[in-house]
């Protein structure tokens, strides 16, 4: 009885050393981080926070939000590309660092999707053209009149070179065939901060960032970027309507974490998270951003991501769009 009772044991431990870490100890056992690509302030930050505060209780944990911006969400999406893989680290991705930055950046220090495995899609959202409450452009033909009358005179602000509010202007001096001046900042927070301060002339930001300052007139909407006119924005019209015909960009928010994050790992962290999307008050504050709440399952949202990179990869190439 002693020997066999020696022999269980010792398969016991050996099967145990077997196991990867996750099943050995409960998870999480410790605090999360949150890496948010972008400064405080803008679209990634503000959701990122959101559902922070939700989902660590709902993990029993803790979720530290870390800024880490620059590059158009490059430098933070490396970051989290080199993390362990081990549940600690989640990532909130965008358009610009999981599908543009790949066909802008020659040396990007990541794949965006072999690097990452998709966790989930928050929602997706039009981007609003804006200028300060004292500009004197009123119209996007305003902005175009001025443009084509002087070129590379009317400044445009963005989160950083690659991200879709970038791409918007890019794509819109191409179908309009206008030049503007490109002027990256480092995140949407300290971007729209000097479009309000007449520092810059105009900006396309996502409704999440310009709708409180549309609310409080801090600046004006000149027009959407979506196929159709928004709920929260009703009566501002869209590029296409405004005299560029076939103008449509519509970003996305999603959250990621390191390839080779065990699966039962991102299966929990998609339950919960969907979980947080899908209450009353959650799809009411992102409606009311102006974003479009998703409930993908994380091969939906690899497959919405695998054909995103194709998109924009044309989209670049065919525009001749390039980095600064």
């Amino acid at each position: 009885m002693h020997r066999r009772t020696l022999i269980q044991s010792a398969l016991s431990l050996t099967a145990a050393a077997t196991l990867p870490a996750w099943a050995q100890d409960k998870w999480p056992a410790k605090p999360i981080t949150y890496i948010v690509p972008f400064p405080a302030g803008g679209t990634t930050d503000t959701l990122g926070r959101l559902i922070g505060q939700k989902l660590g209780p709902a993990l029993g944990t803790t979720i530290v939000i870390d800024n880490k911006g620059g590059a158009g969400g490059s430098v933070g999406s490396e970051v989290a590309a080199r993390a362990p893989a081990d549940g600690y680290t989640v990532l909130g991705g965008t358009i610009s660092s999981h599908a543009i930055n790949v066909s802008l950046y020659p040396k990007l220090g990541y794949d965006p999707i072999k690097s990452f495995a998709p966790v989930a899609l928050i929602g997706s959202n039009p981007v609003v053209l804006v200028v300060g409450q004292n500009s004197p452009y009123k119209t996007l033909q305003d902005v175009l009149n001025a443009a084509k009358a002087k070129p590379r005179t009317v400044s445009s602000a963005s989160a950083g070179s690659g991200t879709s509010q970038h791409l918007a202007l890019e794509l819109l001096g191409f179908k309009s065939g206008t030049q503007f001046i490109h002027v990256p900042y480092k995140g949407s927070g300290p971007a729209i901060q000097d479009v309000i301060g007449g520092q810059v002339d105009m900006m396309f930001d996502t409704t999440v960032v310009a709708g409180p300052h549309i609310q409080s007139g801090k600046v004006r909407a000149l027009a959407v970027t979506s196929a159709k006119r928004l709920e929260s924005l009703p009566n501002v019209p869209t590029v296409a309507e405004s005299g560029v015909a076939g103008f449509e960009v519509v970003s996305w928010q999603g959250i990621f974490v390191p390839a080779g994050t065990p699966k039962p790992i991102v299966t929990q962290l998609h339950t919960e998270i969907l979980k947080i999307l899908q209450q009353p008050e959650m799809q009411d504050r992102l409606k009311g951003l102006g974003m479009q709440p998703s409930s993908m399952s994380p091969e939906q949202v690899a497959a919405f991501q695998r054909a995103e990179v194709d998109k924009w990869a044309q989209v670049i190439k065919a525009a001749g769009i390039k980095l600064e």
